[in-house]
């Protein structure tokens, strides 16, 4: 999903891990609160972004997180985001209600649907568009970068899919859309490890997750609210997103209250890597940057042409960068 803002953040994220910090005691959360975007369509629909923010630019390689709904396209106009450009990344698109109608230079014309994965490998560089269909009521979802690390960062344009079989434990159900987790894996490529799962609550419910400590995870709640068990962190309630660093072998999470809960669940180990990231961009410098958005102006055939969008703005005009360059942002993973 493209930010439409007419002056967005310009972020430079690095990854460390040597910086990591050792902790000890009790499982050690920062609770990361989401800011309100106004994103997508005449009206705006409003999105929850946890990812990037000043206190911490990426968990893993992932380095976007907007979630957005439950929101009454009736009333808002829904999801239409014109023809836009990334590179350097992949998008993973989720949804829990809805429908989105994604196209792209590559010729696919897929549809979003809840429970099923998206993943669009930018790389060298592509250009698509998400529209709610008109049969949908309510949206509700999760749009997710990736960043790809240096030596696949021009990698070429690819597209997956994959509706991934519920894991039934007791009051538990996940749903392992990238990655490994209680023992079932997506056959979905990604270019560095990588977990992505949803999981559902029954009211009370607890689940005990083996999880590799070379990762660092991040909590979302998008409904219902979750303890970490054994933590020093209160309960996450929606639209929080808990980060828990490296090593931690093991997740207890509960839910808090007379309502179900649904999280998603993600992971990576950490890009040691300096990445810039602006607009629909990631690259590894300013002036890469520069260029990316020059040739999307130039309606460069890095970009490629979208073909069937029906919409009034055939090609988005990318905002103006910033008078000054972007500057590396330090983020360096915790410990747990």
């Amino acid at each position: 999903m493209s930010n439409l803002e007419t002056d967005p953040a310009e972020l430079d994220c690095r990854g460390d891990a040597d910086a990591a910090t050792s902790g000890s005691g009790p499982l050690h959360v920062e609770v990361l609160t989401a800011r309100d975007v106004p994103l997508g369509g005449p009206r705006a629909m409003t999105v929850h972004r946890t990812l990037p923010q000043r206190s911490r630019s990426l968990i893993g390689s992932w380095c976007f997180v907007d979630h957005y709904g439950p929101d009454d396209v009736s009333q808002t106009g829904g999801m239409d985001v014109p023809p836009h450009p990334h590179t350097g990344l992949q998008t993973a698109s989720w949804l829990f209600t809805g429908e989105i109608e994604h196209r792209d230079t590559m010729g696919n014309h897929a549809m979003v649907r809840p429970g099923e994965l998206n993943l669009m490998t930018a790389g060298h560089g592509i250009a698509h568009t998400e529209v709610s269909t008109p049969e949908t009521t309510v949206l509700h979802g999760v749009q997710l970068w990736i960043a790809l690390p240096a030596e696949a960062a021009d990698a070429p344009r690819d597209f997956a899919h994959h509706k991934p079989d519920d894991v039934v434990l007791d009051g538990v159900r996940l749903k392992v859309f990238l990655g490994e987790l209680a023992g079932t894996r997506s056959p979905v490529r990604t270019f560095l490890p990588l977990l992505g799962a949803q999981i559902d609550f029954e009211p009370g419910a607890r689940v005990e997750l083996d999880v590799d400590p070379a990762f660092e995870h991040g909590i979302l709640v998008d409904s219902g609210t979750i303890e970490v068990c054994d933590s020093d962190a209160p309960p996450l309630r929606r639209t929080e997103l808990g980060y828990v660093g490296l090593g931690a072998s093991r997740l207890s999470l509960r839910g808090v209250g007379a309502e179900p809960a649904r999280i998603l669940l993600l992971g990576g180990t950490p890009l040691d890597e300096d990445i810039v990231m602006w607009w629909n961009f990631i690259g590894r410098s300013h002036e890469e940057i520069v260029r990316f958005r020059e040739e999307w102006m130039a309606h460069s055939d890095r970009f490629g042409q979208v073909v069937g969008y029906q919409g009034p703005i055939q090609h988005l005009p990318a905002p103006a960068l910033p008078h000054s360059r972007l500057h590396p942002r330090q983020n360096s993973p915790g410990r747990a």
